[in-house]
């Protein structure tokens, strides 16, 4: 049997079965995505190297005992787990990072964070535009779970709704959908709040 010819479930069957190596096999596979996917989020090579040990530790610890139950699905259980281990960093951390904007084509939702894309200023606008920053960020936290990753994910972190989808073992079409819901809810929130999200 060449065990580099084997399906992700049928190498996981293997490990289980106590093959070692079938799991050497299995993490040579997919580790430089699952590095690269970490890398991306926390742009820290130190702290990516601790976050994707951490998660192929709970890999091995589920095999072993005998709690892999993912339908096959290998690679996108361990980027659920990759996922929630980083977003438990940055829940304790409390450190999130803002990424730039991208174009909407004309059929999309309007996005709130499109107006947080600010020309360079006087330090006055700087000062006004990190309130804004704030405020929004504080708002996010006020969404439902399911949304409020989904926003984290996309604006906060840059990935893109198909990686999104992967991740959280959903389809895309739920990942806008939960997108839409969310940026529903923060227009909602912002007139609720009576905030002023522009820098005059």
């Amino acid at each position: 049997m060449v065990l580099s010819k084997l399906t992700d479930a049928e190498l996981v069957s293997a490990y289980q079965k106590g093959n070692e190596k079938a799991f050497e096999i299995l993490l040579n596979r997919h580790q430089n995505r699952v590095f690269s996917y970490i890398l991306m989020m926390v742009k820290n090579t130190e702290l990516a190297n601790d976050i994707f040990q951490d998660a192929f530790t709970k890999v091995i610890l589920t095999l072993k005992k005998g709690k892999y139950n993912d339908e096959g699905k290998f690679l996108p259980w361990v980027m659920r787990i990759t996922h929630n281990l980083t977003i438990d960093h940055f829940r304790k951390s409390s450190k999130m990072t803002f990424v730039g904007q991208r174009k909407y084509q004309e059929d999309e939702e309007f996005n709130i964070f499109d107006i947080l894309n600010l020309e360079e200023g006087t330090i006055e606008d700087e000062i006004v535009s990190e309130q804004i920053f704030q405020d929004v960020r504080d708002l996010v936290e006020l969404l439902p779970e399911d949304q409020l990753e989904i926003v984290k994910m996309r604006h906060f972190m840059g990935m893109s709704f198909k990686d999104i989808a992967d991740t959280k073992d959903i389809s895309i079409n739920t990942a806008l959908g939960r997108m839409r819901y969310a940026l529903i809810n923060l227009r909602k929130l912002v007139k609720e709040k009576n905030l002023e999200l522009t820098v005059v």
